[in-house]
């Protein structure tokens, strides 16, 4: 009975620093960033979803439809979606977004880029854990969840559109 409960408890234990190895592990990677102007494919992974690529099914999310809004509002508006998510904003550029968001027990990071495609009238979301194999789904439900939510503000007669910029 001892030794069952010794390799019981050296199994938890083993599995608990493994998890905080991985979690600082996923602290010091970067999000991928843009490929020829596009978000990243997924890997061959379930741990990411994106909306970039329709012919891959098994990664696929629809994109936010973003016909009447400008390229800065739209950002304004992602940011504030992001942060008020509990995401911290990493990088951004004209069109671009990249946040990072940590889960609360081990801090594994996963990453979130968004592109406007102004041409197109979308935008386009990527969301991939740093590290490990599957999510449980948490990436797909992070971006359903912001695409409800940007839906939201720009929705809200309150949300000021801020001025164009050169």
């Amino acid at each position: 009975m001892k030794t069952a409960l010794i390799i019981l408890f050296g199994a938890i234990g083993a599995v608990i620093t493994l998890l905080i190895i991985l979690g600082a592990m996923s602290r010091s990677g970067k999000p991928p960033g843009l490929f020829q102007g596009h978000l990243s494919k997924c890997a061959d992974k379930p741990n990411c979803v994106c909306s970039e690529y329709n012919d891959d099914a098994s990664h696929y999310i629809e994109p936010i439809a973003n016909t009447d809004i400008a390229v800065p509002a739209a950002i304004a508006a992602l940011k504030t979606v992001i942060a008020d998510m509990g995401g911290a904003v990493q990088t951004e550029r004209v069109d671009y977004l990249a946040a990072t968001f940590s889960s609360p027990v081990f801090g594994f990071v996963d990453d979130m880029e968004i592109r406007v495609d102004a041409h197109q009238g979308m935008i386009h979301m990527r969301s991939a854990s740093r590290v490990g194999h599957g999510d449980l789904g948490v990436n797909k439900v992070r971006v359903e969840q912001l695409k409800e939510l940007y839906k939201e503000r720009v929705a809200n007669p309150v949300f000021q559109v801020p001025p164009l910029t050169d």
